[in-house]
């Protein structure tokens, strides 16, 4: 998973900004709103530090010492956490991700869909094309080669539910079928109505770029209180456990490919001092600033994403892959609601933990920060059409991405007895490499796919490091560079312990744990941004009808003798 900011001057509607943050990128927000403008000051407490970065370094300063010290205590924890929370509330994650989802439809094709993110008189700053290639190439990249073969042939040798019989033509479906849902519409509604608020709350009414000041039509001035102080903590901490679960996966998915190419051996230190090198990299770069170099590094990545996928298939089973498509997103659609919906009544709980929650649970994570992103780069669009464009584009691109290499893999294992899927139960991040061994040029494509791999691991890294850094300056679009070196230092610590304390398992039980409270708040989040939106347009109705009456008294007056 990867993430990117836009740069701060403005660009021809056809160029592609560069993708990365930095202190110079985004613009400050606007302020069309002139009663809010009135509220809240648009430079307020910005670059100040306050109760949110000291709160927020010492939470995650404790975690990290915890995990040093008391290791074991931390597992036991996590793990006991996680098993309640998952058996008690696993069902909050289906139904507030599926309501979110529904509430994005009905807002797109209400009158509400014409409402513009910023003036009525602005219009997107970057073509619909760049558009889609800047969500494309910024989201959840890593996630592309640490999943886009493990999960369809893991599901592939254990189906979801008990749903087919394993190694089975109805196994390979129901793989790919449940693949879509994890990485298909759930997650990227979480990233839209996040996208949603913070660029209305931002462009159209002139707030700091906090996820507390998405809540002012709810609280009203208690946003700057310690409950806006604790939502913005929360913001922090989730984003922080997320983007340290993309740098495990990415160090996995590193040191995996590095063992096939080179002989590393797959083991603690390897993935230490990957994490260790790369946190060094992305963090000098925020510091920096270096645009240039970013947007470079994000086109770059988007190229070799595209020529690793035109690769495989067509040197891959491409009438199979396009067969299994089809019948895939057919089962996909027709068991939509009720794969929304499944819990865990008749078992099925760590499958659930596994993939479904932790899933979930990660898209959570990224919530805030994916959003700031989406906010950034759709100044000017409809609601309409930015709810249509995050929710479908992305979808059916990372639907086709895991057809055809997750297909590929189910192919070789099922018609040509190939052992991928041992290979992903014994390691689940040998996947991807393991199925590039059994094509042409596997050498070449495995160094293209780490260096995909490390691409997509150091600008998001970048990205999320400014983000951090903002949310602790009171939303300051120009963060103080020692907070940006001591937030990409802590993402990096963060993600070591982590990883030593349990590996991928110990990752996907924190990120679960610590997204939780952050599920509430987009439930709430939600709610705040249709309360604005209505008394918005009753306030908008209101001065047009004073405006009409205003009008028809002038007239009246004029036609007096």
């Amino acid at each position: 998973m990867s993430s990117h900011l836009g740069e701060r001057s403005a660009a021809p509607a056809s160029s592609t900004p560069p993708a990365a943050p930095s202190p110079d990128d985004a613009p400050p927000p606007s302020t069309t709103d002139a009663t809010t403008a009135a509220v809240v000051d648009p430079e307020h407490d910005r670059g100040r530090l306050g109760v949110v970065f000291g709160a927020s370094v010492t939470v995650c300063a404790l975690f990290v010492g915890w995990a040093v010290l008391f290791t074991d205590n931390l597992n036991k924890v996590t793990n006991e956490s996680l098993g309640w929370l998952t058996s008690s509330f696993g069902w909050a994650y289906l139904v507030i991700t599926l309501g979110i989802l529904v509430f994005l439809v009905f807002l797109a094709f209400s009158p509400y869909g014409e409402i513009r993110l910023g003036k009525d008189t602005d219009r997107p700053e970057f073509s619909t094309l760049s558009w889609f290639a800047m969500i494309l190439s910024a989201v959840m990249g890593i996630g592309l080669v640490s999943y886009g073969v493990a999960e369809p042939i893991s599901h592939f040798g254990t189906p979801p539910h008990g749903l087919a019989e394993s190694g089975t033509p109805e196994a390979a479906v129901r793989a790919m079928q449940y693949s879509y849902f994890d990485w298909g519409l759930h997650a990227w509604a979480i990233f839209a109505v996040f996208g949603l608020a913070i660029a209305y709350s931002t462009h159209r009414k002139g707030r700091p770029v906090l996820v507390s000041q998405l809540f002012r039509p709810l609280l009203g001035d208690r946003v700057n209180g310690p409950i806006g102080k604790t939502i913005d903590v929360l913001a922090v901490f989730a984003t922080l456990f997320g983007t340290t679960t993309s740098l495990g996966l990415g160090a996995l998915q590193v040191n995996n490919g590095a063992a096939s190419l080179f002989g590393m051996p797959v083991d603690n230190l390897s993935q230490v001092l990957i994490i260790a090198v790369v946190t060094a990299i992305f963090t000098m770069s925020a510091v920096t600033g270096v645009s240039k170099g970013i947007k470079y590094l994000s086109q770059g990545s988007a190229g070799l994403a595209i020529a690793l996928f035109v690769f495989m298939l067509v040197v891959g089973p491409t009438v199979f892959i396009a067969n299994l498509y089809i019948e895939s997103v057919g089962t996909w659609s027709t068991d939509f609601f009720r794969m929304s919906l499944q819990g865990t009544a008749f078992g099925g709980l760590e499958w659930m933990q596994w993939w479904t929650y932790f899933m979930l649970a990660w898209w959570v994570s990224w919530g805030a920060f994916v959003g700031v992103f989406l906010a950034r780069i759709s100044k000017g669009r409809t609601i309409r059409g930015f709810i249509m464009g995050v929710l479908v584009v992305p979808s059916v691109v990372f639907f086709t991405w895991f057809t055809v290499f997750g297909g590929t893999a189910i192919h070789v294992d099922l018609f040509q007895g190939g052992t991928i899927g041992e290979q992903t139960a014994t390691d689940i991040n040998s996947a991807f490499f393991a199925t590039l061994d059994y094509f042409p040029l596997s050498t070449v494509t495995s160094a293209v796919a780490i260096i995909l791999v490390v691409m997509f691991f150091v600008s998001g890294a970048d990205a999320n490091t400014y983000v951090l850094a903002m949310m602790t300056s009171g939303g300051s679009l120009n963060p103080r560079r020692w907070i940006l070196v001591m937030w990409g230092v802590l993402t990096g610590v963060t993600a070591v312990v982590l990883m030593l304390a349990g590996g991928l398992n110990a990752l996907q039980n924190t990120v679960i744990v610590t997204s939780a409270p952050f599920l509430v708040i987009i439930a709430g989040l939600a709610v705040s941004f249709w309360r604005e939106l209505v008394l918005d347009r009753r306030v908008a109705q209101a001065e047009a009808d004073e405006r009409d009456r205003a009008l028809l008294a002038a007239l009246r007056a004029e036609s007096r003798p």
